[in-house]
């Protein structure tokens, strides 16, 4: 017989399979601006809900979940780290004032396991239902011999859209501006490399509990990424005007929130504003890591600062609790250099 795909090592039908595997669940993100189904060479989105807009503005984000799912590999938990890929795309959006429309998902993978494609793609679809994204396509792609068959690589990309004149840039921070963080749900998807040489990456370490932590160590470091569009939509419909947004991702403090930043206007932030989560003051203990290492790698239970004017603190507060979410007045801006000031 002669040589074939299949072969050569990859399976058009386990495609097939989980393709029909994951309908189920992209099917529950579908807005109505969604045209035709999934198959095509391309997905379509009506622009009939932005058209009114005065000066409608497309925002991109694309990210992945970095080492995080080796975490997924060692615990064979594919569940939820689809939820972390759209979180890193649609959390950049909502950054900038924008509202996520919809979301393309890509899988590399060793094999193709359909089954656990559809679990990934329903973590995806799940992160497109809590953003409000619709999932309107994605490829998953069989790499024989360059990746091996139990591992997977898994990117995403997402759209959004604000109108011109509600863009958050950062420009209209003064000094005197209130800084409110709102709470992380944990390590989200940065950092992972540092974690992986402060805990040894095993089944026996992922499974060991720590009173600390109230769960095993997999447990805590698996959490997904929050998501955090509700809370900024809440915020922006009680009429807060937000004057600067950094989503704490890779870089910490340090590098995230100047990104927000105006010259001439720096953070003053205070490190005993909130609790730090448990899981990184074990890190930080059991690796012997310096303040500044943590602040400048992990988001330290803080995974996106808004800045405010003083007058909208309590509507801002109050919206982002509406959303399920926890904020905390964290500090404020004052004239300086450009940058971080932790105390």
């Amino acid at each position: 017989m002669g040589l074939d795909y299949k072969g050569a090592g990859v399976d058009i039908e386990a495609g097939y399979k989980s393709v029909e595997l994951m309908k189920k669940h992209v099917k529950e993100t579908m807005r109505p601006e969604v045209l035709g189904g999934l198959g095509g060479f391309s997905g379509a989105f009506s622009a009939n809900a932005f058209k009114n807009m005065e000066h409608p503005v497309l925002l991109s984000g694309t990210d992945g979940c970095g080492t995080k799912v080796k975490l997924a590999f060692l615990m064979d938990k594919h569940d939820t780290i689809g939820i972390d890929c759209v979180a890193m795309c649609v959390n950049d959006v909502a950054c900038a004032g924008g509202e996520p429309l919809f979301f393309l998902d890509y899988i590399a993978c060793g094999k193709n396991d359909p089954e656990k494609i559809a679990t990934i793609v329903k973590g995806v679809a799940e992160g497109c239902k809590q953003s409000g994204a619709a999932l309107i396509g994605g490829e998953t792609a069989e790499h024989p011999g360059l990746m091996p068959e139990d591992e997977y690589d898994l990117a995403g990309f997402a759209v959004g859209i604000v109108d011109e004149k509600d863009i958050i840039d950062g420009h209209t921070i003064n000094p005197g501006d209130v800084l409110i963080g709102i709470a992380s749900s944990g390590v989200h998807s940065n950092g992972f490399s540092l974690v992986r040489k402060v805990f040894e990456m095993s089944k026996e370490s992922l499974n060991t509990y720590y009173e600390e932590l109230g769960t095993t160590l997999g447990e805590a470091l698996i959490v997904p990424t929050r998501i955090y569009v509700e809370a900024l939509k809440r915020v922006k419909a009680a009429g807060v005007k937000v004057k600067g947004c950094s989503h704490i991702t890779g870089g910490g403090f340090y590098e995230n929130v100047p990104r927000m930043l105006p010259e001439g206007i720096a953070a003053s932030i205070d490190k005993a504003s909130y609790e730090v989560p448990a899981i990184f003051k074990l890190m930080q203990k059991k690796g012997d890591i310096t303040d500044t290492m943590m602040y400048n790698t992990f988001n330290m239970g803080i995974g996106m600062v808004l800045c405010v004017n003083e007058a909208d603190v309590e509507a801002t507060m109050d919206a982002v609790k509406s959303a399920g979410d926890v904020p905390y007045v964290i500090g404020s801006t004052v004239a300086g250099d450009k940058g971080v000031i932790l105390k």
